[in-house]
């Protein structure tokens, strides 16, 4: 039995040796990512405030065409001036010719 106690210590030891190294290169790991996490952070912060800002120009950009568009439409003519003007062209095109 005293043979079996000890190969059962030396399994146990080792697998205790084990986590211990683990826990340090964790914790070491953990302390690297800390400073790198909190600058992500911040880069992140950053690169949200710039695709808002960009959001904004976008859409003042896209309501200054709109609003531009809508005044040219105001002022092209509708249909029912365009034929008008067809028929006052005709008109003068008949003074023209018999002049």
């Amino acid at each position: 039995m005293d043979d079996t106690k000890k190969m059962l210590q030396a399994i146990i030891s080792g697998q205790n040796a084990l986590k211990q190294e683990l826990v340090v290169k964790i914790d070491k790991l953990g302390e690297k990512l800390d400073g790198r996490i909190d600058g992500l952070e911040g880069r992140i912060d950053t690169l949200e405030e710039r695709v808002v800002k960009v959001g904004n120009n976008l859409t003042k950009r896209i309501d200054k065409i709109g609003k531009q568009l809508a005044y040219l439409e105001d002022d092209s003519p509708t249909r029912e001036e365009y034929d008008e003007l067809e028929k006052r062209v005709h008109k003068i095109e008949q003074k023209v010719i018999s002049v």
